[in-house]
């Protein structure tokens, strides 16, 4: 794990500014994803961003292959699959809801492992609240049980359980594998997993200049460029500091499909998400079981 020293560098955007346009970075990524479902679909779009995502990160990273144990390969693998598997749920979930709520729904997946993790009764009251929240912004209190969209909301609540899968395998992963080799190969190896499928439901659309061009997009604003902020920023802030920033993608999402997908969200929705919200500040503000992010950070044992 990161040993933050608590100061902040000399030069450049302060750490707090770097976490934040991460933030906003991944959520518009997530934003432009949406907009990419309509031309390859769930299992195109996902193959298309970890292909990209991992050919740039291949290409930084250079990762050693050679001499690796079966453990190591069982521990990355299974890094993997949860990384793929996350991807899948999600951008399923972009396909029928709102990006906003689909994001708060996948949060509670990362904040109640940390809850669990802190073992504080506070934090499971406040995992609680949040799940009041999702309640609100999934809208099952106001729309009729038949119009709800179960698939969707099971989707968003599957990545978060992904989610949380992927941040428990990271840190083993960062025990095996130096630097950012590890995250390398897992995206290389889903990758691998999801291009024929991408391939067998997209086609040749796949490789279109408008779809290639999305997914690079979505692989810088996703991957590389929050990567590279919180790695910089995560040298000199503390876990509860950086947890409480990263409890903000859930209103980052909301503005990202407001600004780029027209979605707006209803009054009780808004509220739901605030709930969400503070519970995530209150939670992972005390570094509460870990941080919530889907990074190499972690993934490398920084």
């Amino acid at each position: 794990m990161v040993t933050p020293t608590g100061t902040a560098p000399r030069r450049g955007i302060h750490p707090v500014g770097l976490v934040l346009l991460a933030v906003v970075s991944v959520q518009f990524g997530g934003a432009l994803a949406a907009t990419l479902l309509p031309l390859v679909g769930v299992p195109g779009s996902v193959a298309l961003r970890l292909v990209l995502a991992a050919l740039l990160l291949l290409a930084v990273v250079r990762p050693r292959v050679r001499g690796r144990t079966r453990a190591d390969w069982a521990v990355v693998g299974a890094f993997a699959l949860a990384l793929t598997a996350m991807n899948l749920a999600f951008y399923g979930s972009l396909a029928r809801l709102p990006i906003g709520v689909a994001v708060t729904i996948e949060f509670l997946g990362p904040l109640t492992l940390a809850a669990v993790l802190s073992r504080r009764p506070r934090d499971l009251a406040a995992v609680a609240a949040a799940l009041a929240g999702v309640v609100l912004i999934s809208e099952a209190v106001t729309t009729p049980w038949a119009q709800l969209d179960l698939v969707g909301i099971g989707l968003a609540a599957t990545a978060g359980v992904c989610w949380a899968a992927y941040i428990v395998l990271s840190r083993r992963t960062g025990a095996r594998f130096a630097g950012l080799d590890g995250i390398a190969l897992a995206m290389a190896i889903g990758a691998v997993v999801t291009l024929p499928l991408g391939l067998a439901t997209a086609g040749a659309e796949l490789w279109s200049g408008e779809a290639l061009l999305r997914g690079l997009g979505i692989a810088l604003l996703s991957s590389a460029i929050p990567y590279s902020l919180e790695l910089m920023a995560l040298r000199h802030l503390r876990s509860g500091t950086f947890g409480v920033l990263l409890s903000l993608e859930p209103a980052a999402a909301a503005l990202a499909g407001l600004l780029v997908l027209g979605q707006v969200l209803s009054a009780p929705q808004l509220v739901g998400m605030s709930l969400v919200v503070l519970a995530s500040i209150l939670v992972l503000g005390r570094g509460g079981g870990g941080v919530p992010r889907r990074d190499p950070a972690a993934a490398s044992g920084a």
